[in-house]
């Protein structure tokens, strides 16, 4: 593949940004630890929680694996993997009863 096929890749200022937004987004998880034991979301608090792991897949597997570059093959290979692990997690979240909605 030459040069002109191939975008150009992020410079290291874009690393540190895309850095602090990882940073930012793990401390918006522990941050719902702390919320969901003092205000009981139930499961709410696991649907939030598996969408901030699925963005932080997202944007590791796009920038610093720099799939986003590369050929639809293996982005079809990695989201094929992505919706397995996300579909694993549910099941197993909802068999534990995390999931599980109640009525009443």
């Amino acid at each position: 593949m030459t040069s002109e096929q191939h975008p150009a890749h992020p410079t290291p200022a874009q690393y540190w940004k895309i850095a602090v937004l990882l940073a930012v987004l793990t401390a918006v998880e522990v941050a719902m630890f702390y919320i969901n034991n003092a205000l009981d979301l139930k499961y709410f608090n696991s649907i939030i929680l598996l969408s901030l792991a699925g963005l932080k897949f997202v944007i590791v597997v796009g920038w610093y694996m720099h799939l986003r570059y590369e050929e639809s093959t293996l982005s079809r290979f990695f989201s094929a993997g992505f919706i397995l692990a996300i579909s694993l997690y549910t099941l197993v979240l909802t068999a534990l009863g995390v999931l599980a909605v109640r009525g009443g």
